[in-house]
């Protein structure tokens, strides 16, 4: 075990927690990543409606009996229904993105669940601990998808927050590797929350062009798209990530931007391997992932590496 108030909260055995990867993260890849000792989740985003979910809910419980999560995003749909349906089925654990997640968290207090709020930076991490809010994961500039709107990497934003807040912080934002949770531990989170390096597993819903991609591309083949609506977020490159910023910087309607970023156009990439003709997520930790692998292999590699890294450190005491 790697123990820290988050593997107590979760009643997990490793600080280590898969992003909520809308139609990555279905009941396999959490049921993996769960019985592998981490927290893995269910992206509630890309289903169909609460019934989907649950059906989502109750094949993971049959794939394993370890603690998961199930994602909401807010503001894109009303979640609701999804969170009722999740609390219902006896889930547990939320993990809320986007949004004011205050009256989220205050119907999670009421039956006990734990909460995960993603946040970007100190003040928004701030607002969630007033809400309630058991546990903050952070996210920096180098993270893959949704970002939050300064340019603040994970080496900075971490200790910032760590120092705001007086529940758990997951560092996410770069981290793929052993050396990286070593490195979050260090900056004072307890633990780490990972979305690309799970995208990358065998048992992640996507496309298997959009796995190798990752496993291949650089870190200087990722871009930030859809700067101009407010949301920024990070891709791979592409011809058709291009064509958005390219329609930003020249200024077209937002209309015309939202409907370039619609999540049929993402879907082209993510779930038939079109990476040329749409746009898909992916952080700048893409240059420290080599290979297409379980997800079990990738948690004990990187705790491995953790103990490894934390051995050579003490030599040098």
């Amino acid at each position: 075990m790697l123990e820290t108030r988050v593997t107590r909260l979760l009643g997990i055995r490793y600080p280590i927690v898969q992003g909520g990867l809308a139609r990555v993260a279905t009941a396999e890849l959490a049921a993996a990543v769960s019985a592998a000792g981490g927290l893995g989740q269910i992206a509630s985003a890309g289903l169909s409606g609460p019934e989907a979910l649950r059906a989502e809910i109750r094949r993971c419980r049959a794939l394993t009996d370890q603690p998961f999560a199930v994602n909401f995003p807010i503001g894109r749909q009303d979640i609701w229904p999804g969170l009722e349906a999740a609390l219902e089925e006896g889930v547990r654990i939320i993990a809320l993105t986007a949004g004011n997640p205050a009256p989220y968290i205050k119907r999670c207090l009421e039956v006990g669940a734990k909460t995960l709020v993603l946040t970007a930076g100190p003040e928004l991490a701030k607002k969630a601990e007033a809400a309630g809010a058991d546990m903050v994961a952070t996210v920096g500039y180098e993270g893959g998808g949704h970002l939050g709107r300064s340019d603040e990497t994970t080496m900075v934003m971490v200790p910032r927050t760590v120092a705001a807040v007086k529940i758990p912080v997951l560092a996410s934002g770069g981290i793929a590797t052993g050396a990286g949770l070593l490195a979050a531990l260090a900056l004072g989170a307890e633990g780490v929350e990972m979305g690309t390096r799970f995208v990358a597993a065998a048992e992640a819903k996507a496309h298997p062009a959009y796995k190798q991609a990752l496993a291949t591309a650089q870190p200087g083949e990722t871009m930030i798209i859809k700067k101009t609506l407010g949301m920024p977020g990070r891709v791979l490159v592409s011809p058709y990530a291009e064509r958005i910023v390219a329609a930003e910087a020249a200024g077209a309607p937002k209309e015309e931007i939202v409907a370039m970023i619609a999540g049929t156009a993402n879907a082209r990439g993510t779930d038939e391997g079109d990476l040329a003709g749409s746009y898909v997520w992916a952080g700048q930790c893409v240059g420290l992932i080599d290979r297409v692998e379980p997800a079990g292999a990738i948690i004990e590699r990187m705790v491995a590496e953790a103990g490894a890294g934390l051995a050579r450190l003490r030599g040098m005491f």
